[in-house]
């Protein structure tokens, strides 16, 4: 079992203070996003490069849109 850090509703979704649902930080590494979405998510990119580079380099404005493009 994972254990998180953070205060989580009823969908297990990590919130801040406020209640609202977390959003990943541009300084996220690769690697650690793999363990929610996957080994395969961002294949052919080290792990150790920021949610930011990647977004760039993707040509995505968030998250949300460089998931909808793959």
């Amino acid at each position: 079992m994972v254990r998180r850090s953070c205060n989580t509703g009823l969908d297990d979704r990590c919130r801040d203070l406020n209640g609202e649902i977390r959003q990943k930080n541009g300084s996220t590494r690769i690697d650690t996003l793999r363990r929610t979405y996957g080994e395969d998510f961002a294949a052919g990119h080290r792990g150790d490069m920021k949610l930011d580079t990647l977004l760039d380099r993707a040509g995505a404005k968030s998250l949300i849109d460089y998931l909808k493009r793959r």
